[in-house]
């Protein structure tokens, strides 16, 4: 895909999120993490703490990296929280380039849902 088209597709998906969730502005890579989380968790509820938010935003980054084959999901726990197991090392990278493959997954992500939802 070329640069323009996923600044493109990047974008719409943080327009989308930024009108279901009402909110003002745009959200960054962070808070499409949370997002994801969140529906990855399954359920709602007004208040996570900062050990919860930190939890929903490595589940959806596991979530994403099990798109190339690096993690796998083995189950919930008893609070029904999913857990993912590391099967295969993720290459070392630069923050930017890091960054740049968990956008383009994060577009696949919403991408899908919209063709299963």
């Amino acid at each position: 895909m070329e640069t323009w088209q996923f600044e493109f597709e990047w974008l719409r998906v943080r327009n989308w999120a930024k009108q279901v969730f009402n909110r003002d502005a745009l959200p960054d890579l962070n808070g499409m993490l949370f997002i994801i989380g969140l529906q990855e968790l399954g359920r709602w509820k007004a208040r996570f703490t900062k050990e919860e938010k930190q939890d929903l935003m490595h589940i959806a980054v596991c979530r994403l990296l099990s798109y190339d084959g690096h993690y796998e999901f083995v189950g919930r726990d008893a609070d029904g929280w999913p857990h993912w197991r590391l099967v295969k090392a993720i290459p070392a990278r630069g923050v930017e380039e890091q960054e740049q493959l968990l956008k383009e997954r994060v577009v696949r992500y919403f991408d899908e849902a919209a063709v299963e939802g």
